[in-house]
């Protein structure tokens, strides 16, 4: 995707968490580099830049500007340069926080600079799953798919959600890799958020704000709830405004990311609820916020199921970007709610009903897929390319006699 960005643009962001992979999969594009993470570098490159920002801009092509934003100012010169050279990939900038001095930055860059999301690694990337069905290969309804499951452990399951996808973490083992969450979990609640907007934050207020957001993930919620649960676990003083500033704030350091809703043509006129879906970027976010462990979840389905979702939909959303879509969630006043609908900018779209594995639950998520598909009003829209049930335990990828799809995520690729 980063490759195809350079081609048609002169610079590209990449976005996302601290910690994902986005100055390491850059870097290896990349023919020079300037480290503005490094200290040393920063303080000389900002004085530098007072004089003249375009000499910072010198060196082979594509140049990675790494975490451009501690000078926001840079923005406007890389764009300047790029039309000056009138060439493609010249530039690749990586961020993990979006600029507090953001109105330093005069142009938006449109034209120039292209962007890209770069989340924490799927299953898929990490090894776990074998990618033998192919998500954008639905699209095309095939009359039967097949694969065994070689992810069908519920203990191996609560592991991979508690180690998340974390680059270096996949290539570590037992507590060792399931510390590296907690570390980065420390790091957002005592550092990171400050950082964010140039707020003095308290941390002790940013773990509870982390708790209640583990507590409602994949819950359309809003702020005063959360605000309700942080005051009847602490004694403390909190309006409805303060929690969404530090709900902002963790969004500018891509902590936590929400699903908006999606609102089809409908046959009838029932009422859909337009509210978003919490989420944090990664489920390990949530493990280290709540602090348990793989063995927690053994002892507790419903928590359990909570969080595979937030697996399945990271996963998804990974997905979603390589084939060109978005991922949404949707919910009406009758309460019949699809976990996840995968619209492409080609106008088809999937629907998906995210279970942790079971008969009785596949059948549940099956017939709310039904109910949803005849509710759309297809003489204004096109019909859903495919409905999947997405598990995590289970032997097999099959299709159903009713059309329906139910497929491990261990066996899912883009």
């Amino acid at each position: 995707m980063l490759e195809r960005k350079l081609q048609g643009k002169g610079a590209v962001l990449v976005e996302g968490p601290k910690w994902c992979g986005k100055t390491t999969t850059s870097a290896r594009m990349a023919q020079s580099v300037l480290k503005l993470g490094d200290t040393s570098v920063l303080r000389s490159s900002r004085q530098l830049a007072e004089m003249n920002p375009a000499l910072l801009l010198r060196g082979e092509t594509p140049r990675l500007i790494d975490e451009w934003q501690t000078i926001p100012a840079l923005w406007d010169s890389i764009r300047s340069e790029v039309d000056d050279r009138s060439m493609m990939g010249q530039f690749i900038l990586t961020g993990s926080a979006v600029p507090v001095n953001s109105a330093e930055i005069v142009h938006t860059g449109t034209g120039r600079i292209g962007r890209l999301t770069m989340r924490p690694m799927s299953l898929w990337e990490s090894g776990e799953s074998t990618g033998d069905i192919s998500l954008g290969s639905l699209f095309d309804q095939p009359e039967e798919i097949f694969a065994e499951n070689q992810l069908d452990n519920v203990e191996q399951i609560a592991y991979l959600i508690c180690r998340g996808g974390w680059p270096q973490a996949t290539m570590m083992n037992g507590t060792v890799a399931l510390d590296q969450a907690r570390d980065y979990y420390d790091s957002v609640v005592n550092y990171d958020i400050q950082r964010a907007d140039g707020v003095d934050r308290d941390p002790e207020r940013v773990k509870l704000l982390m708790r209640s957001y583990a507590r409602h993930q994949g819950a359309s919620v809003n702020y005063s709830v959360i605000c309700a649960d942080m005051k009847s676990n602490d004694n403390i003083s909190l309006n409805d405004d303060t929690v969404a500033s530090y709900v902002k704030a963790l969004k500018k350091i891509f902590v936590v990311e929400d699903m908006r809703a999606w609102n089809p043509n409908l046959r009838s006129k029932t009422a859909v609820r337009t509210s978003d879906t919490r989420y944090f970027a990664d489920p390990s976010i949530g493990v280290a916020a709540l602090g348990i462990g793989p063995m927690d979840f053994l002892n507790d389905l419903n928590t359990f199921g909570l969080f595979f979702e937030t697996l399945a939909v990271r996963d998804l959303r990974v997905f979603a970007d390589a084939l060109d879509g978005e991922l949404y969630h949707y919910r009406d006043k009758s309460g019949l709610e699809c976990d996840a609908v995968l619209h492409r900018r080609n106008g088809t779209y999937g629907l998906i009903e995210i279970k942790l594995g079971g008969d009785g639950l596949i059948e549940d998520g099956a017939a709310n897929l039904k109910s949803l598909a005849e509710r759309i009003d297809t003489t204004r829209m096109k019909a859903p390319s495919f409905m999947m049930v997405l598990i995590g335990t289970g032997a097999y990828a099959y299709r159903r006699k009713d059309g329906v799809y139910v497929v491990p995520i261990g066996c899912l690729r883009p």
